[in-house]
Parts: structure tokens; C-alpha cells; sequence
């Protein structure tokens, strides 16, 4: 026998126990939809579209101890990087389905998710101290372009970075008196990133490399009105050694952060009773804000990806959600909103344990913000419930997807919707910058998004001149899915395992057929019902009030359960509960109903295998056994001192006879196989045809059960309507008896009982020939013996799986000579403490494998296979069929293809297929609201299923054509896109290449890539406007600004110093605005988003706070405001003498070539001593922006080099600036696509392909010159004078068009030819690889 745990065997499942707060909140959903959270010492994998159970990962057993129980997880994080397609000079890699998991021991394990094995372990010496130091948090953080680290938080304060490929831990800092909570990565920079104490200790954090010197740290310490009686008693305990992490200490007393995906250094925290927004340029806390009287502590603080409100969860499980004021970083609380429905909830209430925000959701909304089409089903907005006439005053601003997570073991899939209501009436000057945008020439995306242009999908485009504000915003959730995992701890198992004489609950003659279910008793007295074939809860029961301590099926249909609980201590009664429940109409039935009090608690169920009789046996009292009729009746009550009491399971069928027998004389030795019938009285002939045959009918319905007593003393009763009589077995010899072990379990299945001692021994006998024989297993005493079930053509009845007292389990053939040498043991399954057992009795062919159910101590339910092999060759059986597991619906996530699978469906999506192509079922025309035709027919040409584009051809032609036919057996079976998503891929196939490159990254999970392609067309433009010598227009930022005269009075009238009334601050459109903002690179983008931050740091004091706050305002062109801090700065301060220096030169009119030349020698001396910048000052007082932009750019301050640069300079001079920040963004922050954009902007065409080409992404760079090509045409086309732009010719559509690059440059030629190489090398993967669909 052997045991096959193979990720694609259909019985290699899995279900978690419920999540509890020991595994800390530890979850993390992935940017492709993938959430992965922590259930005992087990993670489980969650598909969040269609809110499927995808796999569990259960965490081996400590190497120290492999057969103790596996600690608990307590942080999870995937791994952040994309989809590899270096598949020319690497194998297919699963990198992006990694999985980083820290448990209480101290051990971090990656995991691969698709080969569901443990790739490499990070923990320190078994020898160190730290070794056991729990694991608080994980966080990636990126080192090189093409490496990651993994930070963690070991301990109370130990913060440590891993090498994730050696395992080797690289760096250590250790926060000592601290308490670290969390940590985060910044999204603006994968080198940075923070952790944060529960006192409101905050370390910063710059990775700048994998040596052990290259971390560059800063201490912050941020003020919190929190209660820290709690926290003194925590530093009392660590004084005298204590070592546990926060979690452990204080499981109630949380602090967390995030990141602002919109403003770079803003921090949103949060402590138990306040959330506090803090600023990490100007090191200080912005705004606090307090929770309101009634209001339970904070859980967890999630940024929504693409608008200025937090989603802040409560420990009593609430959310709460907080609008930005405009302005300025003040939140307020505008809703509170129940994340647990007071309708069908227990009590008390379950506890929400985590929250999770679905990124993948976020990312496609921005593609259906700019690209679908108002009348589309798709579009973000569409309300079937809203009625017609309302669309004038609501509309849907944004949808956000939210998951939560409970301890009754259910995950919950909301929807938040933000709408708002649109003036239409306020003048577009005074919109925001978006709206402001509209003016500026951008010819793409004037088709593109010219259906975007209506009152209704005003906030959605970044045309629209209609303005959404957080006054007028309403938000709303609603559940749209969930998942019922085990609702709480397993103490019982019952597989239903029917005999022929087994009728259905309603009635009749027919037989009950085996089912695929297997039912759990809890404790919190619910009734879990699994079907094994989905792997999935079918059902849950909450029958008792109590735990369930005993479970038997009755039949299939029905099930029979029993709880008990103490009346009184002293006098020791007990109110034993006995119910049967219906699984068909869910009722449940009590039976065996006492007025008062007994003496003895029920000790346990047995049900016979046809489910009409039940024994109940009671601790030291008699035994009673009852017909399970529709009113269940006592038949009868035994009085003797029984042990243990098993009915005898179906007749097992005869099994095949290979050669001759090898049957020993001595009874010892006497087997399974050597009782022939021929041998059995007459008696025994009969008792096999009162149970029915495994080809006859029922004629007669006695069955029987054997039993031990007390002394040792074996028998079988057999039960024949309401009568009990003795089955008159043979006896075995009375050496069989043993003296010193009390038999502890028992099995019985015609003709043959096998016992269990505690002792160890296993005795098994013929009860038709008085056969026996016996060995010890050399082990503790044994639980449970189940046989396993027999089909026609197996060679063997004889198998058992046996359960010991320490929660261990081993399987024994007694058909073999030796079982003991034959045995198959636990230490295959480390880690797995066994709480029940039973066989699954599903078989129908020999080859099939043997089904084992399993409830483990940690709460979990699994199935293991048990193949067989024959004894004499060792081989194992012929190959089968693999059942695939039943799903309610497709899993539609392609990220979970293989990997070459994955690249030629994301290959697919970029070139443009049909959306009929997608279509499996041929759906009625107005069946749904955007209807796809119909596939034609299967054997059809798939070419004519490609887009016709007018783009040039880049790469092999009949390459589409291959993919397509790998693809076709996921087409068929519908898990590649689901509606939805086709339905919005119908809706951008034809508006552009960009348009299909951001929705296929979308799709992917790759979000920055995306965000790519979406601002593309827009620095496409910017670059055509610039090579034009047509500059944008400046609608917010005045034409004076870029003029380098201090003279001219027209800004410095226009902007006052208060920065309050810059046009643009006030009605400014957040919503539609979103994570493009991390592109950005336009001036008055730039511009806007610096001036925003101005009113932030209006009320902060501090010498160091004003020199902060004058460099913004000289960047923004804010001049008069400058000196108007300047000059009120103290005569004894340090920075006097500085300050006014700066204020005269900047507020001097006049600049003469004397006065110049000094200003600039004394900037020189200041740079050099001074580390305020304050030089760049005074070159920008004589207007020397362009070297004022170099010094930024030297020490480090490249967003404020950008700003200053839109705010003065134009043309190639502006180019300049944005090609050097390219440079270091692609260098240093290895953030290629941010680069990617910076370089379009700048017009670096051929350097942006370098940065591809060195990434080793050939899709990606053929992408980008198609999407170019297509762009600069249109583009050149708009810009002709005629009204009708002629249509391309030949020549233009096989060659590249592209601005400030020769389409004959030998990096274009390369190009095409390196994709070319990686088709054709994808489609050589795509034909060795087999599909896989789960």
C-alpha cells in the first residue's frame, strides 16, 4: 500500500477548521484575486470572484518534533511578482504564485501554490535564542530589479530580512522595550517600508540592496492618546523574559497602517481608539481623529486604491468608512456599516478576525472607467433596480469589492458602492484638474472616450465636465457572496455507508444508493454536512447548544446526534439529548425525551448499517437499543457491563483467489481468505442471506452487532424485527482471550471481528469457523478500528485502518503473513494529529484507490488516497480515470493556468479575439444585456476569430492560430473569462491596442503594468504636443508661471499666501482621479497634486517643518507666500540669517548680470555647507530653473524637481528633467513601467525599449511599439487639416510609425524578431504542457 497526494487527484482534499485570533488576522489577497488567510496551522486559498475553495496548504510539523501538532499560521503574504516571460532564457516559473507563511514557532515557509510544496524555509538556528520567536507580519520588499527580500517581524520587537532563495537571514535590527505590530511596503517605492509598535514607535526603512550594510533606518515616534495600562503590564513581562509576539500578549490591542496608494509619505494609522494621519517628509502626525462615543476599537485601516476614503474594521465587527476633507488630510467618519447580519447569526455573534480589499476589482474598474461604453452592461455604474427616470440624480461613483473573514468559518463577499449626486450646472474652470484637462489637446482618447461625456459617466472620465463631491457621497454595501468552511472545532466523523436493505426517507422498496457525504459534529453543536466530490460544505445544521459528542447516520438521508450537559455538580445528573435530523427538509427531531435528570450521560452511537436500529450506550448504566422508525420506539435495554458495541457493516463480496491457497494449519495463522463457505455451518449460510448479497434481493431484515465486556468476554446479537436473540457464533480458542488488555475498539463485517486493546494487541476472528489470530503493534492502546470497504475482484478483505490513542493512525492488511511488515504508517502525514477516522465507501472499480476521512486535531477534514500494490511485485495498480472535482461553476482565473497556458492566453487577449470566441452555450439574443454571438461552429477557421487591426505584423502570423487550439479545451469548459469580464473585454477589443494591453494586464493581477497602458495614450500625446511646438495649455497654473520674471505681479496676485484659494483645491474630482496618479507626468498633474499638499502643513510649527514648508512653496512658484515665511522667522533662530539671505533675493525685482552672477556664487557656498537646499532658492530667484531642477535632482528630491520643472520650464528643458528621473526610477526604485511612462514624456522612445529589453519581456516591448504606431497615427491624423483623414497606405500599415524613431533603427528591427523567437518558443511550452482546470 502507498499514499498518493497528487494536486490533481480528485480525492486530495481538504477542508480548513475555522480561523481563530490565535492566527493574529493573517490574511492577503493577491492583485489577481487570489485571498489566502490563516485556519489553525493550515492556509486555505480562496477564489474571491466566484467564492470557491481552491486548495489548503497545511504546515508540516516542526523537524524537532514531526508528530506533535504544526503551529498555528499567524501571517501570510504572496509574493509580488508578476507573471514571468523570460521563457527564452528560463524554464516556466511559478513565481507569481508564491506564498510567504510565518507561523508561532518562528518559521517562515514559502510556498509554491501550484505544486502545493514547501520550496524553502527561513528560521534562525535551532541553536539561537531567537529561534522560536513567533512571526508577527510579513512584507516583501524589493532589493534589485529582479529580487525580492522578505521582511518579518519575529518576537515582540525583533525585525529581520531574508534571502527567500538561501533562506539565510541578512539583516537583523531589534526595536528592544518595543512591541512591533506591523509592516507594509510602500507602494511608491518597493524599497521602503515601515513598521509600527503598538506605543506608536514607527521605524522607516530603505532597502538599497542584499548586504547587511545597505539598510538605511529612521526612527519616528508618533503620539497616541491610546490606554497603555495594557502595554506597561507587557513591558513588566518582558523585563523578566518574555518573548511572545504581539498577537500572543495582546490579542485585542491592535495597531496597524497603510500606505496611501495616492500620496507619496502619507500614513494611515490607527490604535485602538484614534486614527491618526502622519506624514513621513515633514515627520510629523497630520490630523487625529478620534472614534466617537459607542464606537468598538479598531481592527485594521484599508485605503481604497482609487479614491481618498478609508475602510477602517472594528473588533465588534463594524465598518466604518472616513471621506478626506478637502484641502487638507482630516478624515471624517460618514458611515457605519455591519459586516456580520443580525439574521441568521448565532449567539453570541461570531468575530470578524480580518479584512481584505480585492485589488484585482480595483484595477479593472479603471479600464471600464475610460474605455466601456455608457449602454454596456459592463459599465460601472449600470443599476438594474435603479429606476430610468433617476439617472439625473444618483450615479455610481465607485465599486469596491471588501472580504471579511469570521471565526464561524465563513467568508463574506461585499460590495461598497459610493454614489453621488452630479451638478451639472458648476462652470468647468472651477472643476477639478481633470475636468480641466479637456481643454488640453489630447486626439486619442477624444474617441475613445467621447461616450464617457454625459451627465451620467461624468466622474468617470477625464473629460467630464461634470464634478463629483464628498458632500453629495452616499455609500452602501451589500453581501454578494460567501463561502462556509467548518464552522468550528471537529469532535466528531460519520461516513454514511448503507446496506442494500437501506430505504429512502420518503418511502417505498427502493434501496438507498452510497452518497458522496461525510457529516461533522462541532463544537458549537452545529452539524457540518461535506460533499466530498466539491470538496465543499453542502449544509450546516446547528442541532445542538452544546458540543456534539456523538454522530451516526441512519441511511443517507438521515442523522442522528447527541449531546449532553451537567445539571448539577454535586449530585452529577445529566441531560442526555438525543435528535435525529432530516437533511432533505432540514428538521430536526428529538427523541428519548425525560422529564427530569439521569444519572449516567450518554457514552456514545451505534447505527446499523440499514439505519432502522440504534444502540445507545450510557456511561455505567445499560444498554438500550431503539427501532429508528418515524417515531423511534425502545426495543429493548441490555444490562450488561459492555466495552465497546459495533454493528457488522455490508457483506463484503468473495475475493479473487490468485493460485493456490497458502493457508497455515495452525489457527494463528488462519487468514481472511481461508474461510470458505464450505467450512461454515449452516447457520452461517443463512445469516449471509438474511443480510442481502451483493446480487439479490432483501428477504429478510435481521441484522447483528458484536460486542466485549468488561472481562474480556466476546458475543454477537443479532436483531430480527423487535426481537434480540444470540447469534450462536463459533467460539475461538480461550488462549484468544487476554487477561491484561481491555478491548478498547472493535470492527465487525461478516463473518470476521477484529478488536483492539489497550494494550496494543489487534485480535481478529471468524466467527463462522472460530478462526483467530493476533499480533501487538507496538504501539498505545487503539481507538478505532474501521474496515475498509471490499468491491468484486479485490484481493483482500482484510484491510483496517486503525486509530491510537495518541492521535496517530496506521493501516494493516490481515489477508498478508506478516501485517505488522505490510503496515502503512502516519509518519507519512507529519503533523497530522487524527481526531476520527473512517473509509469513504465510494468505490466502484478495484482499481480505484482506497478513500481515507480523516478529522484532525487541528479542526481540518481530509481525504487521503491509499493505493494498493501487490504484495508479490510491488507494482501499483493499472492507471484510472481521475474523477475531476465538481465545481457550481468555472473557476475563471487565469492566473491559475499553467504558466505557458497563462502567456498565450495573455498573448491572446493583447492581439484581440472575438468576444464570440469566448461563448460556450449560445445564449438567447436578449437573454442578457450585452449579447455574444454565437460561435458558428467548432471546427471553424480560429484565425477568422482574431481582430482584423490595421497595426503592422510583428512576430509569426499563424502563432494566434496554435495558441487558440491549446486554449480550446479551457474555451469549452468556460473558466477562462466570466461574463463580466467578457462583457468588458467586448467593450475595449476594439478601442485600441492600449486599451487590450491594460485590460490583459488587469486580468493578470499586474496592476502597475496596467496603469502603464492606460496613461500611454496621454504621454503619447503630451510628446506629439511638445515635437508640435504647441504647449499645453495651463488652466490652473498660470502662463506668467513658466515665464522666469520675478517681476511680473500677475501670479503672486493670483495665489496668496495662505494657499487656500488655489483654483483646483477646492472641487477637486478624487474620485476619477485614482491610482493614475501614480503615473502621472504632465505639468499640471504635477503641479495640482503638489499644490494639494500645501493647506496639509499650514498649522505645523518647527524650524525644520518651515524650511519644508517654504521648499514647497518656491517649487509650486508660490513666491510671495515664501517670503512671507521667511521673514517670520525669530532673530534667534538657527536659521535667520539663511531665511532672510533667501528672502531678499526672492523678493528682489530687478536681476542684473552682477547681481545674478553673486546670487549664484553664494547658492554654490550654500550647497555645499548647507544641507536646507537652500541655493535652489536663489537660483530660482533669478530664475536658473534648470540647475535648480539639477541640485534637486542630485540630493535626492525628484518629485520636487519634477514640480519645480512644470511649474517653469517647458519644451526640451522640461524633457531633460523627466528623462533623468526615468533613469533613477528605472535604476534605483527598479519601478520599470513608472520609467516606462516618464520616458514616452520625454520623448526617450529608444531608451524606454532598452528598459525592456533588459527586463527580458519581448511581449511587452512588441505591445508598446504596436500600441506607439497605432497612437502617433491617430494622433497625425487628427492633426490633418482636412476633415476626412485619408486612409492609411500600404506601406504605413506593414512599417512603424513612430515619434523620434526610425522604424528602420536597428532596435525596432530587433523587436519583432525577439518575439517572433518567443512565440514560437511559447508554442513548443504551450503542446508539452497539459491543461490543468483546478
Amino acid at each position: 500500500m502507498s499514499v498518493t497526494r497528487s494536486p490533481l487527484d480528485s480525492w486530495d482534499c481538504m477542508l480548513p477548521g475555522p480561523p481563530s485570533r490565535s492566527n493574529g488576522g493573517s490574511a492577503d489577497c493577491s492583485t489577481s484575486g487570489l485571498l489566502a488567510y490563516g485556519a489553525g496551522s493550515s492556509v486555505t486559498i480562496v477564489d474571491t470572484r466566484s467564492m470557491q475553495l481552491l486548495c489548503v496548504l497545511p504546515m508540516p510539523a516542526p523537524s524537532t518534533s514531526p508528530i506533535a501538532l504544526a503551529p498555528f499560521v499567524t501571517c501570510i503574504r504572496w509574493a509580488p511578482q508578476p507573471l514571468r516571460r523570460d521563457i527564452l532564457t528560463h524554464e516556466p516559473s511559478n513565481s507569481h504564485l508564491l506564498l510567504a507563511v510565518g507561523d508561532r514557532q518562528g518559521r517562515i515557509a514559502l510556498w509554491d501554490f501550484r505544486l502545493r510544496v514547501v520550496l524553502n524555509w527561513m528560521e534562525f538556528d535551532p541553536s539561537s535564542e531567537k529561534s522560536k520567536l513567533g512571526v508577527q507580519d510579513l512584507c516583501w520588499v524589493r532589493c534589485r530589479a529582479d529580487s525580492w527580500l522578505l521582511a518579518s517581524i519575529n518576537g515582540p520587537s525583533l525585525l529581520a530580512l531574508w534571502n527567500s532563495s538561501t533562506g539565510r537571514c541578512i539583516w537583523k535590527y531589534d526595536a528592544s522595550l518595543e512591541l512591533l505590530s506591523c509592516i507594509r511596503r510602500d507602494p511608491f517605492d518597493s524599497r521602503h517600508f515601515c513598521a509600527l509598535g503598538l506605543k506608536g514607535f514607527l521605524l522607516s526603512l530603505l532597502v538599497l540592496g542584499d548586504g547587511d550594510d545597505e539598510v538605511v533606518i529612521k526612527e519616528h515616534r508618533i503620539p497616541t492618546a491610546s490606554d497603555s495600562s495594557e502595554l506597561q503590564k507587557f513591558e513588566r513581562d518582558s523585563a523578566s523574559g518574555s518573548t511572545a509576539p504581539a498577537l500572543a500578549v495582546f490579542p485585542l490591542f491592535v495597531s496597524r497602517f497603510s500606505f496611501s496608494p495616492q500620496w507619496r509619505y502619507i500614513l494611515f494609522i490607527t490604535f485602538p481608539k484614534e486614527l491618526v494621519v502622519f506624514d513621513l517628509q515633514y515627520e510629523t502626525s497630520l490630523s487625529y481623529a478620534g472614534l466617537p462615543r459607542g464606537c468598538s476599537k479598531f481592527l485594521d485601516v484599508l485605503p481604497d486604491p482609487d479614491n481618498d476614503v478609508l475602510y477602517c474594521a472594528h473588533l465588534d465587527g463594524k465598518l466604518s468608512t472616513w471621506k478626506r476633507k478637502d484641502g487638507e488630510q482630516v478624515h471624517v467618519m460618514c458611515s457605519m456599516e455591519e459586516l456580520l447580519p443580525s439574521i441568521g447569526t448565532t449567539v453570541p455573534s461570531p468575530a470578524v478576525l480580518a479584512l481584505a480589499l480585492s485589488k484585482s476589482e480595483a484595477t479593472l474598474q479603471n479600464v471600464a472607467k475610460l474605455y466601456s461604453d455608457p449602454h454596456d452592461a459592463s459599465s460601472l455604474d449600470l443599476d438594474f433596480d435603479t429606476p430610468s427616470d433617476s439617472w439625473h440624480k444618483t450615479c455610481i461613483v465607485s465599486k469596491t469589492y471588501l472580504i471579511s473573514i469570521t471565526d464561524d468559518g465563513k467568508i463574506w463577499n461585499w460590495l461598497l458602492t459610493a454614489e453621488g449626486a452630479i451638478d451639472a450646472l458648476k462652470d468647468t474652470k472651477n472643476s477639478s484638474i481633470t475636468a480641466d484637462l479637456s481643454e488640453v489637446t489630447v486626439p486619442v482618447q477624444e474617441r475613445r472616450t467621447s461616450s464617457l461625456d454625459t451627465s451620467t459617466h461624468g466622474s468617470f472620465g477625464r473629460k467630464s465636465k461634470s464634478v463629483h463631491t464628498y458632500a453629495d457621497m452616499s455609500f452602501e454595501i451589500g453581501l454578494v457572496g460567501q463561502l462556509q468552511l467548518l464552522s468550528s472545532t471537529v469532535t466528531m466523523l460519520a461516513v454514511p455507508s448503507p446496506s442494500l436493505m437501506a430505504t429512502l426517507a420518503r418511502g417505498g422498496n427502493y434501496p438507498a444508493a452510497a452518497v458522496p457525504l461525510v457529516a461533522l459534529g462541532t463544537q458549537n453543536g452545529t452539524v457540518d454536512v461535506i460533499d466530498v466530490s466539491a470538496n465543499a460544505v453542502a449544509a450546516s445544521f446547528s442541532v445542538h447548544n452544546s458540543i456534539v459528542r456523538g454522530l451516526r447516520w441512519l441511511g443517507n438521508s438521515r442523522l442522528v446526534s447527541f449531546s449532553y450537559t451537567q445539571v448539577n455538580e454535586k449530585a452529577g445528573g445529566y441531560t442526555n439529548r438525543l435528535i435525529v435530523t432530516c437533511l432533505r427538509s432540514g428538521l430536526n427531531r428529538t427523541f428519548r425525551v425525560l422529564q427530569k435528570s439521569e444519572r449516567a450521560p450518554i457514552r456514545a452511537l451505534r447505527a446499523s448499517s440499514s439505519g432502522r436500529y440504534l444502540l445507545i450506550l450510557f456511561r455505567d448504566a445499560p444498554v438500550e437499543v431503539w427501532a429508528m422508525t418515524k417515531s423511534p420506539i425502545m426495543l429493548r435495554s441490555l444490562a450488561l457491563p459492555f466495552t465497546v458495541l459495533e454493528w457488522t457493516l455490508p457483506t463484503a463480496p468473495r475475493p479473487v483467489q490468485n493460485g493456490p491457497s497458502k493457508q497455515s494449519s495452525s489457527s494463528s495463522s488462519g487468514r481472511f481468505t481461508g474461510a470458505s463457505a464450505s467450512d461454515s455451518p449452516t447457520h452461517a449460510s443463512t445469516s449471509d442471506n438474511k443480510t442481502t448479497n451483493s446480487e439479490g434481493s432483501t428477504e429478510d431484515t435481521s441484522e447483528s452487532f458484536a460486542f466485549a465486556l468488561v472481562n474480556g468476554a466476546l458475543g454477537v446479537f443479532e436483531v430480527h424485527g423487535r426481537r434480540i436473540r444470540d447469534f450462536r457464533p463459533k467460539w475461538p480458542s480461550s488462549s484468544f482471550v487476554s487477561s491484561d488488555g481491555l478491548v478498547t475498539a472493535m470492527a465487525y463485517r461478516l463473518p470476521h471481528v477484529v478488536m483492539g486493546d489497550r494494550s496494543g494487541n489487534i485480535r481478529w476472528w471468524d466467527v463462522t469457523s472460530g478462526l483467530s489470530s493476533s499480533f501487538n503493534t507496538h504501539r498505545e492502546g487503539i481507538r478505532r478500528i474501521k474496515f475498509s470497504p471490499v468491491i468484486a475482484g479485490d484481493h483482500s478483505r482484510g484491510r483496517i485502518a486503525v486509530l491510537f490513542y495518541d492521535n496517530t493512525f496506521a493501516i494493516y492488511d490481515l489477508d498478508t503473513q506478516d501485517p505488522l511488515a505490510n503496515s502503512l504508517l502516519q509518519p507519512q502525514f507529519p503533523g497530522t494529529l487524527v481526531l476520527e477516522l473512517d473509509w469513504l465507501p465510494l468505490r466502484t472499480d478495484k482499481n480505484e484507490p482506497l478513500v481515507l476521512c480523516i478529522a484532525g486535531a487541528d479542526s481540518s477534514f481530509r481525504l487521503i488516497e491509499v493505493n494498493i500494490t501487490n504484495g508479490k511485485s510491488g507494482l501499483k495498480s493499472p492507471p484510472r480515470t481521475i474523477k475531476e472535482r465538481f465545481r457550481p461553476m468555472p473557476i475563471c482565473s487565469p492566473i491559475l493556468l499553467p504558466t505557458p497556458h497563462a502567456l498565450a492566453l495573455r498573448m491572446i487577449l493583447q492581439l484581440g479575439i472575438k468576444p464570440s470566441w469566448f461563448d460556450t452555450c449560445g445564449e438567447p439574443k436578449h437573454a442578457v444585456p450585452y449579447q455574444i454571438p454565437v460561435v458558428a461552429s467548432s471546427t471553424a477557421d480560429l484565425r477568422s476569430y482574431m481582430v482584423d487591426t490595421d497595426l503592422p505584423l510583428v512576430g509569426d502570423s499563424v502563432v494566434p492560430e496554435l495558441l487558440l487550439k491549446v486554449l480550446e479545451p479551457y474555451r469549452r469548459d468556460g473558466c477562462i473569462l466570466d461574463d463580466e469580464k467578457t462583457r468588458l473585454y467586448a467593450a475595449v477589443v476594439n478601442k485600441g491596442a492600449a486599451a487590450r494591453f491594460a485590460f490583459a494586464a488587469a486580468i493578470f493581477g499586474e496592476s502597475s503594468e496596467a496603469l502603464f497602458w492606460l496613461q500611454l495614450p496621454r504621454a503619447l500625446s503630451h510628446l506629439m504636443n511638445r515635437l508640435a511646438k504647441k504647449p499645453h495649455q495651463k488652466v490652473s497654473v498660470p502662463a506668467s508661471a513658466s515665464v522666469p520674471e520675478l517681476g511680473d505681479t500677475s501670479m503672486l496676485n493670483r495665489i496668496t499666501s495662505t494657499g487656500k484659494s488655489m483654483p483646483g483645491s477646492e472641487n477637486r474630482d478624487n474620485i476619477s482621479y485614482g491610482r493614475l496618479k501614480l503615473m502621472a507626468f504632465e505639468p499640471e498633474e504635477l503641479w495640482e497634486s503638489a499644490n494639494e499638499r500645501i493647506p496639509w502643513h499650514e498649522n505645523l510649527e518647527g524650524e525644520e517643518a518651515i524650511q519644508n514648508r517654504v521648499h514647497e512653496l518656491v517649487s509650486v512658484g508660490n513666491l510671495e507666500a515664501a517670503v512671507s515665511l521667511l521673514l517670520s522667522t525669530p532673530p534667534e533662530g538657527s536659521y535667520f540669517y539663511v531665511n532672510a539671505l533667501r528672502a531678499v533675493a526672492l523678493s528682489s525685482a530687478v536681476s542684473r548680470s552682477l547681481h545674478e552672477l553673486a546670487v549664484k556664487v553664494v547658492a554654490a557656498n550654500m550647497v555645499r555647507t548647507d544641507k536646507s537646499l537652500s541655493g535652489t532658492h536663489l537660483l530660482c530667484a533669478v530664475g536658473r530653473y534648470q540647475e535648480a531642477c539639477s541640485q534637486l535632482q542630485d540630493a535626492g528630491c525628484w518629485a520636487d524637481a519634477a514640480t519645480l520643472a512644470a511649474t517653469h520650464l517647458q519644451g526640451s528643458d522640461y524633457a531633460r528633467v523627466l528623462q533623468r528621473w526615468a533613469e533613477y526610477v528605472l535604476r534605483s526604485e527598479h519601478n520599470i513601467w513608472r520609467a516606462l511612462i516618464l520616458y514616452v514624456a520625454a520623448g526617450a522612445l529608444q531608451e524606454a525599449l532598452a528598459a525592456l529589453r533588459d527586463s527580458q519581456q519581448p511581449d511587452t516591448a512588441a505591445m508598446f511599439l504596436l500600441a506607439c504606431h497605432e497612437i502617433n497615427v491617430e494622433i497625425a491624423s487628427k492633426s490633418e487639416s482636412s476633415d476626412e483623414p485619408s486612409e492609411p497606405s500600404t506601406e504605413q500599415k506593414q512599417s512603424f510609425v513612430l515619434p523620434q524613431l526610425n522604424p528602420e533603427h536597428e532596435d525596432v528591427l530587433a523587436v519583432s524578431q525577439y518575439y517572433g523567437q518567443y512565440q514560437r518558443k511559447l508554442v513548443h511550452l504551450c503542446m508539452d504542457s497539459i491543461p490543468t482546470f483546478d
